[in-house]
């Protein structure tokens, strides 16, 4: 995802755009809509690359229903009966390969959401490049549409073809060999492998007996996306992780927002992969020290047995001689909660994307400033795109300096700083950046009049001015 768009979304009225680049940095005062834009973009990913119903009660996040999801303008405003969502992706996917059109064009996603006895769904999904679409709508009766647009014309794809079903209980199914597949979802499975639907079997919109003919073929194909079905899903990480415990007993590995699965998932490459757990270790390891929190970091197994309970344990070193190992339960809290984080950011095997809530919780500033660094650092290789929520000004200064002074790769263009500023009962997304010289930039518009006011007149406090 290049840019998200969202109208109507929670306290989002007006329509806002918020382009992300491979580090997106979010910031603004509590309860203006940053978590929520991060759910947001989770569902958007799992409606657009996972064909499912959206799930807007997932942790670590909860928006609720339908009616604490859509933007109410209060008074007589009302509520909205639906919202808008989408994004665009104009470079690259989260694999690393090409994401747009044949020719070079962008690709566009959008979804309208409404309520319904299921709970929120998207009753029109669009996908657009240039000058061609395919869009699937959900009529308030269950019928579904399927029509495709290019310059010369757009078709509609008969609801009777393929085993189309009539209505959206549970979900409108197409049989594609062994696999079904969501309407929507088949015709992008048609464009990733060169066809479309025969031609012959498209009807056309204005009623003409007009088949689509091998030009509007060509221009469809332009929607083929590489990589749209196995687009790795976000990882969300949850802002407060879970507390550690002095044993843990070996179990399988699965993913967490709090970070429950991080011992098991260390103890298991331990133990079967040690080349993998080394150089993991190094780089947990190496962040550690920057961050003064720990020099080593170790799975002690114990009873000497393969598979049983183990502990997490860690030590610090002095200038001269190396420090006891201890208990991660029995450090400073900042270690057991930061360790989820910087391991799910450091391993190869995760996701592409990370949606990060708050990950300088319980840390020193001087801990927080070398958080900024790992994102630096992470962000730079252009392999993983990191969302970050953050009210940590060190964090922020570091990243700031960092590409200023050029230690990472990452470059001004590479970051994007959405502030998000409540106007009334709605909020706006500022777009904001750095330049080469670490200078505040506006990228959209200009800088908004209370962006950091509130630290501007603490300081002029505190010079006495």
């Amino acid at each position: 995802m290049d840019e998200v768009t969202v109208t109507n979304f929670r306290c989002f009225a007006e329509e806002q755009t918020a382009p992300l680049a491979p580090l997106t940095i979010l910031v603004g005062e509590n309860s203006t809509g940053k978590t929520s834009f991060m759910a947001l973009v989770r569902v958007l990913w799992d409606v657009a690359f996972r064909e499912q119903l959206p799930n807007f009660k997932e942790p670590p996040y909860d928006l609720g229903s339908f009616d604490e999801i859509a933007h109410h303008r209060g008074g007589s405003g009302g509520q909205a009966q639906t919202f808008e969502a989408g994004f665009s992706m104009q470079a690259s996917d989260q694999s690393g390969r090409a994401a747009t059109g044949l020719d070079g064009g962008a690709i566009c996603y959008l979804a309208t959401f409404r309520a319904d006895d299921a709970g929120v769904l998207p009753s029109v999904r669009r996908l657009k490049s240039r000058n061609v679409s395919a869009e699937c709508r959900i009529s308030e009766s269950g019928h579904v549409s399927l029509i495709v647009a290019t310059s010369r014309g757009a078709w509609r794809v008969p609801r009777h073809h393929g085993g189309f079903a009539e209505t959206f209980a549970p979900s409108p199914l197409w049989r594609i060999g062994q696999r079904d597949l969501p309407p929507f979802g088949f015709l992008i499975h048609t464009f990733q492998h060169g066809a479309l639907v025969e031609p012959d079997l498209l009807e056309r919109m204005d009623g003409t007996e007009d088949p689509p003919g091998e030009q509007d073929v060509e221009e469809l194909r332009l929607l083929q996306v590489p990589g749209w079905w196995d687009a790795p899903r976000p990882f969300p990480g949850a802002p407060v992780r879970s507390r550690p415990r002095r044993t843990y007993d070996l179990a399988q590995a699965i993913p967490d927002p709090e970070g429950e699965h991080v011992p098991m998932l260390l103890a298991t490459l331990a133990r079967k992969d040690s080349d993998a757990w080394r150089s993991l270790k190094r780089s947990i390891e190496a962040f550690g020290r920057e961050a003064g929190l720990f020099d080593e970091i170790r799975i002690r197994v114990l009873g000497g047995k393969a598979g049983g309970p183990f502990q997490v344990e860690v030590r610090k070193s002095g200038k001269r001689s190396k420090g006891p190992r201890r208990n991660v339960i029995d450090v400073g809290y900042g270690v057991s909660q930061i360790l989820p984080v910087v391991t799910e950011l450091l391993r190869d095997e995760r996701p592409r994307m990370f949606l990060l809530q708050q990950p300088e919780v319980h840390l020193h500033p001087s801990a927080q400033a070398a958080l900024g660094g790992l994102l630096c650092r992470v962000a730079s290789g252009r392999r993983k795109r990191i969302v970050v929520e953050t009210h940590s000004d060190h964090l922020i200064d570091r990243i700031r300096m960092d590409i200023r002074d050029g230690r990472t790769g990452l470059k001004p263009d590479d970051v994007s700083i959405l502030y998000f500023q409540r106007r009334n009962l709605a909020v706006t997304i500022h777009s904001l950046g750095w330049d080469a010289g670490g200078s505040l930039i506006a990228r959209r518009g200009q800088i908004p009049e209370g962006y950091r006011q509130f630290f501007r007149a603490e300081r002029r406090r505190s010079l006495g001015l």
